[in-house]
């Protein structure tokens, strides 16, 4: 039987951070990273992941940088 979980997340992260993770995996986005760590982490099916506020790509996060 598969078992569908919704779930809302929130976190912070420092800047040195996010820039590092998203440029250690070329071109990957925020919901890509969230994606690839929830599918190391256990066996998933389908993995769907939204940002829905904050910067989602390495060039969202330079944009809003120089903002």
């Amino acid at each position: 039987m598969e078992i569908r979980i919704k779930a809302s997340l929130e976190f912070s992260v420092s800047e040195g951070g996010l820039e590092d993770a998203l440029a250690e995996y070329d071109e990957i986005s925020v919901e890509g990273l969230l994606r690839e760590m929830l599918d190391k982490a256990i066996a998933c099916d389908d993995i769907s992941a939204k940002v829905t506020e904050g910067p989602n790509t390495l060039e969202e996060y330079d944009e809003q940088k120089k903002g």
